[in-house]
Formats: C-alpha cells, structure tokens, sequence
C-alpha cells in the first residue's frame, strides 16, 4: 500500500515538473535589450520592410516617408526583435509611385508618430510586424 502511494506521489511530482518545464519554454527570455542606431547592420533592411508593408496595408491614397527616427530598440531571444519609433509624413506619391517623391503640402499634409515592433530573422530575409500603433503627430 505504501509503494503505491509513493508510486502515486512520484507521478504527481513528474507531471507538476513538466508542466512547469512547459510553460518555462513559452516566456521569452531576453538575452540582450540595447539601443541601437540606424546605421547598425540589418536596421536599414528592417526599415525598408517596415516602411513598405506599412504603405501597402495603409488604406491612405499616397506613401508615407519617415522623416525623424525617434529611437530603435533591439531585443534578442530566440530571434531579433526591433522596437522602431518613427515620424512619418505622407508623399506626394501614390501607391504605385515610389520615386521622386516629395512631401505634401496644404489640404493633404499629414505627419504621423508611429511605433513598430518587428519580428526579425535577417539572414533568412524573415520579417513580420508584431504591432504597429501610429497617431497624428
């Protein structure tokens, strides 16, 4: 009878240990958090995406240029995580448009701040926004 207890309490100990295992593996565990500027190696490929898919998911008839970085932020774990904050104002060029473009003017002038968090895996050209928040400046 006492074996079986022992037995009964061993299985209970493993089970709670493998839970806690499990849910150990789905934090993320920053190994580095450091500011960083534009000029470090993978920023600018990060920027090129982060604008693009932005102007192509804007429901905004014209493109948008960042004309300020406020701050980058790098984060690393598993993969790289950039946390880009940004002034963007929108271009005299639509959709299709992407050369040549200055800034609007008058009516048209917008100025947005927007901040960006990108999942990152340049060697493999990987790249996903996690979130993105953007407010008239």
């Amino acid at each position: 009878m006492a074996g079986g207890r022992n037995a009964l309490q061993l299985l209970l100990a493993t089970l709670v240990a493998l839970i806690s295992l499990t849910n150990q593996a789905r934090k993320k565990t920053f190994m580095t958090v450091q500011e960083v500027s534009v000029t470090e190696p993978y920023v600018e490929d990060t920027m090129q995406f982060l604008i693009s898919k932005y102007n192509q998911e804007s429901e905004d008839l014209y493109n948008f240029r960042v004309i300020r970085v406020l701050s980058i932020q790098k984060r690393i774990t598993d993969h790289m995580e950039y946390h880009i904050n940004v002034e963007m104002r929108r271009t005299t060029c639509q959709k299709s448009e992407t050369m040549n473009c200055g800034f609007q003017d008058g009516e048209l002038y917008k100025q947005i701040k927007c901040s960006f968090s990108v999942f990152v895996i340049p060697w493999f050209e990987k790249y996903k926004i996690l979130s993105k928040n953007c407010t008239s400046a």
